[in-house]
């Protein structure tokens, strides 16, 4: 057995003042209840929220405060990510750091996919993030949206990653969607996901881990939360040499696949249709881009529909209904016996009180 305790810290998270404070007594408070813990993980953008007006230089205060905890707690600490500026291009990147126990940066980490077209203004990265903890496997970052694009975990993976380690802020409607994704990538790539989202203006909570089998060892729910999670690596190991559950062994599937994807080659074409899908915007008010049908904005039916009734044809608005006559048996005297009499609808004909000795369906067949 190879154990590992990994934390995550679900928190609040403010955009107009910096959480840097909160993230430290958070951490103070964790390893007092938990001391056995050996990595933590923050949510994405937690020091400083979603908003890239803070942005700092690569170089700053706030990273040398994280240094100094991690040493502190002798703990491995990736504190989320901050928006960090290039001072020779001006560009911002989304950026998580790794620091070790003895409070150095080991890596830097920029996200590969910002949320566009709603993070327009952020570079993209285009370095992937693998490191070694000694004695123990190897660990892999991504951010958010990242994990959307399996090539990215594909990349980690390959490389050998057993443990993904994805802070997130997200705060949309669309958080079971990525619960479900980490799931599959968990299930898909045989590796720990250990997924942190944050709360406030930092995400609407729901952080996640998963082990290689898919199965959920842990979901926050909309509060705030640190859960320290014991992983076992020889379990990874052990899964992809003989399948999950000694089923499906899909790293080495894809390793011995007998066809390469000319998807990811540009120039080959085979991504045509995907040129045919419009600008990477964001959507507007009553947009119908993709529909390609021009529809009315508004269309009032000319007669209500019912189920049962759907009609191919506009139907025509009816006229009065007859008055009913005033004998309901009229004109029924002279029908063939060889002919069922239509049935009256319950409403308006109820049944007759039965009669002692009388079954059903045994009575006379007229309504009189």
């Amino acid at each position: 057995m190879t154990p590992f305790a990994i934390a995550g810290v679900q928190m609040y998270v403010n955009a107009l003042e910096s959480n840097v404070d909160g993230m430290i007594q958070r951490l103070d408070i964790l390893m007092a209840r938990f001391p056995w813990t050996q990595m933590v993980l923050f949510s994405e953008l937690a020091p400083f929220g979603p908003l890239d007006q803070f942005a700092l230089p690569p170089e700053n205060e706030t990273l040398e405060v994280f240094q100094a905890a991690a040493r502190k707690h002798r703990v491995w600490l990736i504190p989320g990510s901050m928006f960090l500026k290039n001072p020779e291009d001006g560009r911002v990147y989304n950026t998580a750091v790794v620091i070790n126990p003895e409070g150095e940066i080991i890596r830097r980490y920029a996200k590969m996919f910002p949320f566009r077209p709603y993070e327009s203004g952020i570079a993209a990265g285009t370095e992937f993030c693998v490191f070694d903890v000694p004695e123990v496997g190897r660990f892999g970052l991504s951010i958010c949206y990242d994990m959307w694009f399996p090539e990215t975990t594909r990349q980690l993976t390959s490389q050998g990653v057993e443990v993904l380690l994805t802070p997130v802020l997200t705060g949309t409607t669309d958080r079971d969607a990525e619960l479900a994704i980490a799931r599959a990538t968990a299930a898909q790539f045989q590796c720990y996901v250990f997924a942190v989202n944050g709360l406030g203006a930092g995400g609407v909570g729901k952080s996640l881990v998963v082990d290689p089998t898919s199965m959920v060892l842990h979901q926050s729910a909309g509060q705030e939360d640190m859960f320290p999670i014991e992983v076992d690596l020889s379990m990874v190991r052990r899964q992809r040499e003989t399948g999950m559950k000694g089923l499906g062994q899909v790293l080495k599937s894809f390793r011995d696949r007998s066809t390469d994807f000319s998807i990811y080659d540009r120039s080959s074409g085979t991504d045509a249709y995907l040129n045919t899908l419009g600008p990477l915007e964001v959507p507007h008010q009553g947009t119908r881009a993709g529909l390609h049908v021009d529809v009315p904005a508004q269309r009032v039916p000319d007669a209500p529909v019912f189920k049962g009734h759907e009609t191919t044809t506009p139907a025509v608005q009816p006229g009065f209904a007859p008055e009913p006559l005033p004998n309901p048996s009229a004109g029924t005297a002279n029908i063939e016996a060889s002919v069922a009499p239509p049935v009256a609808p319950a409403a308006a004909t109820p049944n007759p009180p039965a009669k002692p000795g009388d079954l059903p369906g045994s009575g006379p067949t007229s309504s009189g």
